[in-house]
């Protein structure tokens, strides 16, 4: 995750644009990592373990705008350079680990639809993927299929690596036989799409579906799968676990915080090959015993309980990674960074000075609630708007700009716990 690489302009005009948004960049974080790189090493060290058959899990816990969304933005890019599979989704009201209703599989199918590799993008990057696999396996149908049955039985997982064989099958021989269709159906399977037993009988003669009750099982299956395909692995990050927390009935959370427990089960106890998967989730939703993962005992016993005398202290190998504020120094380095990558896509922008920086922070500083509630996303969010009109009225000084901007822009901060759920984390 160096920075020294030179920044293009495509990388400079997708953070600019996603940052602009308000979401995180999906390409080129590595130009904006301050104050995260023993985390980022540690992700590093354990992706290599994940890549010699072991698995993981890591839990990032921090408050609305500590750095969530970024942390798992910078380990997607980091796995993808490492030739992982990785897919980061969102946890939402109608997608959750566990439920009877679809909303389970729903999380799943948004894991699918959301795969990237090193090589293809999103957007049906799993039927790639099949596509450069099975291209390798051979013309003969026969000879293909005893290859991916005799691949799933060595499997070390169970869930439905049979039927993963079966829709494989399925898929190879509508690639080899010209049957788009019998392809196209071969995926919906794949992605949880096929709603009933009864369908996927008819048009594949496959006896089970991915359901609410053993998707977490199949992503098990997949990550053996990808390995044997030649990734690396699968690095699956889920965001927005305060989700689970909002949840209002007790039956509902524990199912779901009982799934995690399964999952830091399976993957702590490395029975699962290949399968790294991370979680973030805000301070309350890890360690509030009324409502959140601490009130599930078994979870609460995993995970711990947080001791305030070791808040400020940083420890990487622990599975919970307790994100801190940037400092106002970092967030000085931060800004710096942010206005090479602008400077690359507007190269006719002006330059602020490093005294103009400084009168800035100062102004953010300064406003009422900052030492609580002051941000790195409201902070790049205000900054780039500052660099935009520096660029676009020349004529007027960056002070007299800064003037205008504070004066306008004077707000109380709000109290983003309560009020900001939904908003994405920048850093």
């Amino acid at each position: 995750m160096s920075s020294r690489r030179p920044i293009r302009k495509r990388e400079a005009q997708q953070i600019i644009q996603a940052l602009e948004g308000g979401i995180v960049p999906r390409m080129g974080l590595r130009h904006l990592l301050v104050g995260r790189q023993a985390q980022v090493r540690e992700v590093a060290d354990r992706l290599s373990r994940v890549e010699e058959g072991g698995s993981d899990l890591m839990i990032w816990v921090g408050d609305f705008g500590s750095g969530k969304s970024f942390m798992l933005g910078a380990i997607q890019q980091l796995a993808l350079q490492k030739n992982f599979v990785a897919s980061t989704v969102d946890l939402s009201p109608s997608r959750r680990f566990q439920a009877s209703d679809g909303k389970g599989l729903a999380l799943y199918q948004e894991v699918i639809r959301r795969i990237q590799s090193r090589t293809s993008g999103e957007g049906n990057a799993l039927a790639h993927i099949l596509d450069a696999w099975m291209a390798g396996l051979g013309e003969d149908v026969e000879v293909v299929r005893e290859k991916i049955f005799a691949t799933v039985e060595d499997f070390q997982t169970g869930g439905l690596r049979y039927e993963l064989g079966q829709a494989l099958v399925a898929y190879a021989s509508g690639m080899m036989e010209g049957n788009r269709d019998r392809k196209l159906q071969a995926l919906r399977w794949l992605g949880g799409q096929i709603p009933t037993k009864t369908e996927a009988k008819q048009v594949l003669g496959i006896s089970q579906i991915i359901r609410d009750d053993n998707w977490t099982l199949f992503l098990q299956n997949l990550a053996e799968l990808f390995q044997v395909m030649g990734f690396a692995g699968f690095v699956v990050n889920f965001d927005e676990l305060v989700n689970l927390y909002k949840l209002p009935r007790t039956q509902s959370r524990d199912q779901n915080y009982e799934r995690i427990l399964n999952l830091y089960n399976d993957l702590k106890s490395g029975a699962v090959p290949g399968l790294y998967v991370n979680l973030a989730a805000t301070r309350k939703t890890v360690f509030d015993e009324r409502r959140g993962m601490a009130s599930y005992g078994a979870l609460k016993s995993r995970i711990g309980t947080e001791d305030p005398g070791l808040r400020d202290l940083v420890d990487t190998s622990s599975t919970l990674q307790i994100l801190h504020p940037l400092t106002p120094e970092e967030i000085f380095t931060l800004l710096e960074k942010l206005q090479d990558v602008f400077l690359t896509l507007y190269p006719e922008g002006r330059a602020l000075s490093d005294g103009d920086i400084a009168c800035y922070m100062q102004a953010q500083l300064n406003r009422p609630g900052a030492d609580e509630f002051l941000t790195p996303r409201a902070v790049i969010k205000d900054f780039l708007l500052l660099l935009q009109l520096a660029r676009q009225n020349p004529e007027v000084s960056a002070g007299d700009i800064l003037a205008k901007q504070f004066g306008r822009m004077g707000r109380v901060v709000r109290d983003q716990d309560d009020h900001d759920d939904d908003v994405i984390e920048l850093l």
